[in-house]
């Protein structure tokens, strides 16, 4: 079967999805977030699928025509530290031709995004005793 990557449209109910997204968000809140990239024009979820078994995802916020923001990304933990991540960010960004990608992360996942190449500013605490990230991917023809 393969690698490949999916996009999830309205219709589609993949519990490894919302099981992979309540990683990167709360159990409270993962049934809303899935609703909105399912609801909303401007909201992509995709699925990185491996031999028929989703092993990541990546929903994105599309501001505009050349910049995006990554809502949610999130790896089952036992594929982690093998591309899956990197994949599927220059996915999104070939995909819908953007040359700036954004997101905010906490400290847990800082790293990840700047392996990745993406500049990183603090935003100080911005929750009591959390502190909060600014990541920018800036390219310019890497694609």
């Amino acid at each position: 079967m393969g690698k490949s990557i999916i996009e999830i449209k309205a219709g589609d109910k993949h519990e490894n999805i919302i099981k992979l997204l309540a990683y990167a968000t709360s159990l409270k809140r993962v049934d809303h977030a899935y609703d909105t990239y399912l609801q909303s024009p401007n909201r992509k979820l995709y699925a990185f699928v491996e031999d028929g078994v989703i092993e990541g995802c990546i929903g994105i916020n599309l501001m505009n025509s050349y910049k995006g923001e990554i809502k949610h990304i999130a790896v089952s933990p036992t594929q982690r530290g093998k591309g899956i991540g990197t994949n599927l960010i220059m996915y999104v960004m070939k995909k819908h031709a953007l040359s700036q990608l954004c997101a905010e992360t906490d400290t847990d996942a800082v790293n990840f995004y700047k392996n990745n190449g993406f500049t990183i500013t603090s935003l100080g605490e911005k929750y009591p005793g959390v502190e909060r990230f600014f990541c920018l991917l800036k390219l310019e023809g890497k694609y």
